[in-house]
């Protein structure tokens, strides 16, 4: 069995060298019952990232890279899954907010527990978060507002740390349309409105866990853009049923 682990990246030469290392000893470190790969999914980036993990990739046979031109997570995540041979993709935010610690159980989930799709939460009983309370909120208001619209019970649809199955991939990935952030959104109520197992489990996650990072969080403006997307899907759901 191969496991994916995909990290897309913009313009983030800061921690980038840094945070793939960290990942690459945790996974060296481990002792695991599979084959894992990193891959790296610069997307658009005008720094010097493309430099950095060229340099990385020389030095480490488990990293691979694609250079996109086009930018956004979503259509990063979507290249690098639609390329991957992997039969668990996974992708995760290269700021690493979420603990590693929390990856044997995201993995666990897919291939002891036999879910197809498995993500980490910010907002269960379980999780321990530390992060500001605008975005506390504003992520407990989005999800609400969420649940109401697209008629399901997540606690949290839009943390970057998720585990695939590669049998959803045909079905789900063609119906992903989002080349940015909501892509997570879309991924989770496709797979739930085509019947397939998920689970979501609890992690720890910190906002602040690298200063030097800028955030590229706008409040008010990812709100509104939340809700036009959020009923955008909505619209198309009841379009395809």
């Amino acid at each position: 069995m191969l496991i994916e682990i995909c990290l897309p990246a913009y313009n983030e030469e800061t921690i980038l060298k840094k945070n793939i290392t960290i990942l690459l000893n945790f996974l060296k470190n481990k002792t695991w019952s599979f084959n894992w790969q990193i891959t790296v999914a610069i997307n658009n980036s005008s720094d010097n990232s493309l430099e950095i993990i060229k340099k990385l990739v020389q030095n480490n046979k488990e990293i691979s890279y694609y250079n996109l031109e086009k930018g956004g997570k979503g259509h990063a995540i979507k290249y690098a899954w639609h390329k991957s041979k992997a039969d668990i993709f996974v992708y995760m935010d290269v700021d690493l907010a979420v603990s590693l610690e929390n990856l044997p159980s995201l993995l666990e989930a897919i291939y002891k527990e036999k879910n197809h799709l498995a993500w980490g939460s910010r907002l269960l009983a379980k999780s321990q978060t530390e992060r500001g309370w605008l975005r506390t909120i504003s992520s407990k208001i989005y999800n609400l507002f969420s649940q109401l619209a697209l008629k399901h019970k997540f606690s949290d649809l839009q943390c970057g740390f998720k585990a695939i199955d590669n049998k959803i991939r045909e079905k789900i990935l063609p119906l992903v349309k989002d080349d940015a952030w909501f892509f997570d959104t879309e991924l989770i109520i496709f797979s739930k409105d085509n019947g397939y197992r998920l689970k979501e489990i609890p992690v720890n996650w910190k906002e602040s866990r690298y200063q030097e990072r800028k955030s590229k969080i706008k409040p008010f403006k990812d709100a509104c853009l939340f809700v036009e997307k959020t009923l955008k899907l909505r619209k198309r759901i009841k379009t395809l049923h």
